[in-house]
């Protein structure tokens, strides 16, 4: 295989992009250790010209690798399917669970009074109208620091305008207080000057903002898509719905720290970011229905993955508002998801770490290995798997 060269950072999108070359992994087994555990476990390499630039149109002719038993990516290659033929794969009966959170337009660019340009990337909200975020050039950016933007004129005709309340020392971000009316949340007015940010590997895209969200996408305040979503269509998703697989949904929000690589090298003592979500109690209701019937029930994408489990975080899956910060690798015990659709993730990713837990780490990377070989497309804009239940290891047993 070729030399992978490291993809150039999104400039946007200020973070480190991991770019590791294959590790054989004998060596380290022979001297006791757990690869489970270890960040050189989830090493691969990846040609530059596998990460997606642009997304399939349509959407769901993407391509799909379905692991199918406990033999695939172990005695049995993974089958080649096209995204649209889950129609023929799943059964009535199942339901997939989405997440329909919208990417809010989180990338902006203003001024400050002396006429320097700055650039500001939206994280969260944490009171009404202050939001933390990443400021560029960030070490000039103190207290009282007032930044101008004035790409686009309010209803009022003045300047948008926002203040540095303080440095957040977590992440080196700036809490910033927009000057706006109090009945105007800042995301109704984000359409009018602000971008969509892409992820800091698509460095060369022509893809539209609409493609970058899902089609039933709604609850605004993600900074990056679900991405496992982009794949379906409304036709897709009927047509599955004629045959008898539901859905549901619920909410997170996905944060910059899902780019984010796990860097400590015991994966077991990585800390979690925290992520906001919302489980209803249709949904939740939904989910024990399907089970009660003998359903199954895919999660798609990793962000419903970890909603779902962390809403069940007391043994049994309850409704849930608020934020959790649950890190899934190898001897999690699952308690709700039985499949996944996801995408193909970044290496020492958390993410690739979660997939890890659900059929084992040395069969994913044998798996990545096909799926790099077959030419699949990787992250955001890339390809998709389709992990079926009766391939996990004892997932949801609830």
């Amino acid at each position: 295989m070729p030399n992978a060269q490291c993809p150039m950072p999104n400039a946007h999108y200020p973070l480190p992009i991991p770019c590791l070359p294959f590790r054989k992994m004998s060596n380290l087994e022979n001297q006791g250790v757990d690869l489970d555990r270890s960040l050189s476990g989830y090493d691969y390499e990846l040609p530059t010209e596998l990460i997606a630039q642009n997304p399939a149109v349509p959407r769901d002719s993407s391509r799909l690798l379905v692991i199918d038993s406990l033999s695939t990516g172990v005695e049995k290659p993974a089958l080649d399917y096209i995204f649209r033929d889950l129609v023929e794969i799943l059964k009535s009966g199942d339901l997939l669970v989405m997440n329909n959170t919208k990417v809010i337009p989180a990338r902006l660019y203003g001024r400050k009074s002396t006429g320097a340009e700055v650039e500001v990337l939206l994280l969260e909200e944490r009171q009404h109208n202050c939001w933390l975020a990443l400021v560029k050039p960030g070490k000039y950016f103190k207290p009282g620091t007032q930044i101008i933007f004035d790409g686009q004129k309010l209803a009022a005709g003045n300047e948008l305008t926002a203040t540095v309340v303080e440095r957040d020392e977590a992440n080196g971000g700036r809490l910033l207080q927009f000057d706006l009316p109090e009945n105007v949340p800042l995301v109704q007015v984000l359409e009018k000057f602000g971008e969509i940010p892409l992820p800091p590997y698509i460095n060369a895209s022509s893809a539209a903002d609409e493609q970058y969200q899902t089609v039933y996408a709604q609850e605004q305040g993600a900074i990056a898509a679900p991405t496992a979503g982009l794949h379906f269509t409304p036709e897709l998703l009927q047509k599955l719905r004629d045959i008898g697989i539901n859905q549901a949904f619920l909410t997170l929000h996905v944060g910059v720290g899902t780019f984010r690589p796990v860097e400590v090298e015991d994966v077991t003592t990585h800390q979690m970011h925290e992520e906001w979500i919302e489980v209803s109690n249709a949904t939740v209701e939904q989910i024990k229905a399907t089970k009660a019937a003998g359903g199954r029930i895919i999660a798609v994408g990793t962000t419903v993955v970890r909603a779902l489990e962390g809403a069940a975080q007391s043994g049994d899956l309850q409704p849930y508002v608020g934020k959790v910060n649950l890190f899934i690798y190898p001897g999690y015990q699952w308690r709700v998801v039985q499949g996944l659709i996801t995408n193909f993730h970044l290496p020492r990713s958390s993410l690739l770490m979660l997939v890890s837990a659900l059929i084992g780490r040395e069969r994913l990377l044998k798996i990545y290995e096909q799926a790099i070989a077959s030419r699949y497309r990787f992250y955001s804009f890339g390809d998709a798997m389709l992990i079926l239940p009766q391939a996990t290891i004892n997932a949801g047993d609830w």
